[in-house]
């Protein structure tokens, strides 16, 4: 299906300087709040005639060096990765040599295969010679830790969720109920293990086998993009808390996002990017319902014998 959407940006310092503002009147008497307006329109008079002066005289206005902020918030198929491409084409398109890219990420983890696409086109960025931090407010896991693993810092909120570096697939067997229907395959592992079928020791046998050889990737992954990382000591599937995924060097910093764009807004612009995907009522309607019943997805997923990161 053809996308529809608009890229929208906010200017995040702008509306930081709003809510200090605002908190800033509210404190300041009727008198000072009319001084304090007074002296704003002063310095925002000067300031447009000293850039209309450098205008003049054939200057240009150095502009700040720009943070993207992006958002991802992974559900078990890594859908927004849509979205996701959409915003780093276009800061790919624009950027220069000093602007950077703030991932916000919160991700359980979910399907290989989805989040395999999500953490390539983070890759995109690197490839670019962009810097890329990714800061982990509650939880990057499974494959949300696959993304995160790709940028050139990760910064995690102390009891924010990190790890789980292993592959799980789940696939329920319904075979003693349905003998009575056959089932023809070809080809020695068309299906290795089955939801109809009866699953032999050999099908199991090759199954683990290809679930092995997904985590052998998973944490080849995990080892080119944190070359310092003691991956074996860390690909258990056990997850940790940021603290101690600190002492595991699986992150590098312990802040929440807000720390760092209050850090950047010191003397850099930061903007927030997101693509919105236009979308008609009864489709929007449809996504909270789908929302609701994503234990039912979820399940529905497994049953195909889908390979999940976690």
């Amino acid at each position: 299906a053809t996308h529809h959407g608009e890229l929208v940006v906010t200017d995040l310092s702008e509306e930081f300087k709003e809510t200090v503002k605002h908190l800033r009147d509210f404190q300041l008497s009727e008198e000072e709040l009319k001084q304090a307006e007074k002296a704003e329109k002063k310095a925002k008079k000067q300031e447009a005639k000293a850039l209309k002066a450098k205008l003049k005289n054939g200057e240009k206005e150095t502009p700040k060096p720009c943070v993207y902020v992006l958002d991802f918030k992974g559900d078990i198929s890594a859908s927004e990765t849509t979205a996701l491409r959409e915003e780093i084409s276009a800061i790919i398109n624009v950027a220069k040599a000093d602007d950077e890219v703030l991932l916000r990420l919160e991700s359980p983890g979910g399907v290989v295969h989805g989040y395999g696409l999500a953490a390539s086109q983070l890759a995109r960025l690197k490839q670019k010679g962009i810097k890329l931090t990714v800061a982990v407010d509650k939880v990057a896991a499974s494959g949300g830790y696959m993304m995160a693993c790709v940028a050139d810092k990760i910064v995690s909120a102390p009891f924010a969720i990190i790890g789980s570096i292993g592959v799980v697939a789940q696939i329920p067997n319904i075979h003693r109920l349905l003998k009575k229907h056959d089932v023809m395959t070809a080809g020695e592992f068309k299906r290795t293990v089955t939801v109809l079928g009866e699953n032999t020791e050999k099908g199991k046998q090759k199954f683990q086998a290809e679930l092995e050889e997904t985590h052998q990737l998973f944490k080849q992954f995990v080892a080119q993009n944190r070359p310092h990382l003691d991956v074996d000591k860390v690909a258990t599937g056990e997850h940790w808390f940021g603290q101690q995924a600190l002492e595991l060097q699986l992150v590098d910093e312990l802040a929440t996002s807000d720390d760092i764009i209050l850090e950047k807004m010191k003397d850099k612009s930061v903007l927030s990017v997101k693509y919105k995907v236009k979308k008609p009522l009864l489709q929007k309607i449809g996504k909270q319902a789908e929302e609701s019943i994503e234990g039912i997805i979820h399940r529905n997923l497994t049953k195909n014998g889908q390979n999940f990161i976690q």
